[in-house]
């Protein structure tokens, strides 16, 4: 199995919230595993302001990136390229659809252009839905 994994999912698993074990038992399942630059910004912003507005501690914050940084050097990190842009510029099926949202969606289905069967991992549900209607096998199921 290969998974485009997007910011949702990864954050659930960094954060330890009531579906970071189905999350990480579909990561240690993938095959290869495909994400955006857009995820790994996002994850770092997201526990950056957990430190910064007191939920987590500075030592937290800190081991959940290094396992961030741990796991994203197994994966395959799609860059934010010219032809991402394009694509995330053009309509996406439920409009309206969030601008950090194309960007995920148009890496995915780059991804899946050069992966047959790619499936999207994300708990968003907008992104889902897009997903489903793009024709990308979305999980959790």
């Amino acid at each position: 199995m290969s998974v485009y994994a997007e910011s949702s999912a990864v954050l659930s698993w960094l954060l330890d919230e009531g579906t970071a074990a189905e999350i990480r038992r579909l990561l240690a399942a993938a095959d290869f595993i495909i994400t955006s630059d857009l995820t790994l910004i996002e994850c770092d912003r997201v526990l950056l302001r957990a430190v910064a507005v007191g939920e987590l501690t500075e030592a937290e914050g800190a081991d959940r990136r290094a396992h961030l940084v741990m796991a994203a050097s197994h994966w395959h990190v799609l860059r934010i390229a010219p032809e991402i842009v394009d694509r995330a510029r053009q309509s996406f099926p439920g409009e309206p659809i969030r601008s950090l949202d194309a960007i995920h969606l148009a890496s995915a289905l780059i991804a899946r252009s050069a992966m047959a069967g790619l499936g999207l991992l994300s708990l968003d549900d907008r992104v889902r839905r897009a997903g489903v209607r793009l024709g990308l096998s979305v999980l959790p199921i």
